[in-house]
């Protein structure tokens, strides 16, 4: 019995580190389907956490007594513009003045984290407060579980004991994947990642599609930051709290071969290798020179998940399949001069 009980909180630990994972996965594998390599997306998951602290800690100074609906969509709202602006800034310098979309990313991420930085450590100074910035009632509105979870044991635990923003998160992968394999818009945006002057040609807006996709797939990639902090730490911010999961999410796109659906695995997967040595650092203790050895081995686990990626990118590209590899336009700019 205790051997279940501990394999169902590694599955829901599992699942609430792969939610992040999730939205920041989906988000890019919509942009690299227009063609571009977004690698700003550490920095919008960043913007999104924070434009949604930003957004509620105001709300909740403002009134006596936070309303949930108003204190969930104000949060939600910010969250969705601030990495909604971020990854509009990456879409005028990519598609627009056709900078370079590898040094644009890492811009993206720098100013993001910086942005998170300096508002996470002073927007309670700024606001006449001190302390570290906590939200008080805002958060568990977002870690409100389903109310029968409790009455089901081990299967509600498992399953029905998250808040909503984790159903969402799947939700969007899936309907993600059905608007690019069966809809006339998810084709015409393939077409441009795949190439982007016969798009063109075939009456396509090219422009458009790549706008579109980059500033959706941001705007959801900043709920995986949004949902760290509002779900995850309960609406406490931690400058570099975040820590490596934007640089995760990449990794699932190339993991999950650019399918939503297959990213709901590789999440999950990722998830578990990312709380894995938790688990098993007791096995540890007893070893010779277990203090010298614990930071090594910790290491070498947080290792497990590019290590993971780095095989199936290597399997992917030995077997050649069309269907698991990258637009052919991943990461070129389009000039529609050169048609």
């Amino acid at each position: 019995m205790a051997a279940f009980s501990l394999i169902i909180a590694i599955l829901c630990s599992a699942i609430i580190q792969s939610i992040p994972l999730l939205y920041g996965a989906t988000g890019e594998i919509l942009t690299e389907k227009s063609g571009h390599l977004n690698l700003g997306i550490p920095g919008i998951m960043y913007m999104g956490g924070i434009s949604g602290v930003i957004g509620a800690y105001i709300y909740e100074k403002s009134v006596t007594v936070p309303n949930p609906f108003w204190s969930i969509f104000v949060a939600l709202m910010s969250a969705l513009i601030g990495s909604g602006l971020l990854a509009l800034i990456y879409s005028f310098l990519t598609v627009t003045l056709r900078a370079n979309q590898n040094v644009t990313g890492l811009a993206i991420t720098t100013f993001g984290t910086g942005f998170g930085d300096f508002f996470g450590g002073s927007l309670t100074k700024i606001m006449g407060d001190g302390g570290n910035l906590q939200l008080a009632a805002t958060p568990k509105y977002f870690k409100a579980s389903l109310p029968f979870a409790n009455d089901l044991g081990p299967v509600g635990k498992l399953l029905f004991s998250y808040g909503f923003l984790t159903y969402l998160a799947i939700v969007i992968a899936i309907v993600a994947a059905i608007f690019l394999k069966r809809t006339r818009a998810g084709l015409h945006l393939r077409a441009v990642g795949e190439n982007p002057a016969t798009a063109d040609a075939a009456g396509i807006n090219v422009t458009r599609h790549k706008y579109l996709a980059t500033l959706i797939g941001g705007m959801i990639a900043g709920l995986g930051g949004f949902y760290f902090i509002m779900d995850y730490t309960g609406g406490s911010w931690t400058n570099g709290g975040m820590g490596d999961r934007g640089w995760l999410a990449i990794a699932i796109v190339i993991f999950a071969t650019w399918k939503p659906i297959m990213a709901i695995l590789g999440s999950f997967v990722f998830g578990g290798l990312y709380i894995a040595y938790s688990y098993v650092s007791p096995m540890f203790a007893s070893l010779p020179n277990a203090n010298t050895l614990r930071p090594v081995i910790q290491e070498a686990f947080n290792t497990l998940p590019y290590l993971v990626t780095i095989i199936v990118l290597v399997i992917t590209s030995m077997r050649n399949k069309k269907e698991n590899q990258p637009p052919q336009s991943l990461g070129l700019p389009y000039f529609r001069e050169e048609r």
